[in-house]
């Protein structure tokens, strides 16, 4: 199965689009950001405890909810 940052690391983008596009930049600079992990409440207190980057949790919430849409989960 393929981790949430393998996935978030497809709206990668030099010039963001979207809020999105912006965490997946921030996300790939954050050294410590747990890119193995595929649990929500793990990455969810991540970000919650040391994402300054991100504004609103509500953008994790989206992205993860297109993480769940297409990427089958074992």
């Amino acid at each position: 199965m393929k981790s949430f940052y393998h996935y978030l690391m497809k709206y990668r983008n030099p010039k963001p689009k979207d809020s999105i596009s912006e965490f997946a930049n921030q996300a790939y600079e954050d050294h410590s950001f747990p890119k193995m992990s595929s649990d929500y409440h793990e990455i969810s207190s991540y970000l919650e405890l040391n994402a300054d980057y991100l504004e609103t949790m509500a953008t994790f919430d989206e992205a993860w909810e297109k993480y769940e849409t297409e990427v089958p989960q074992i």
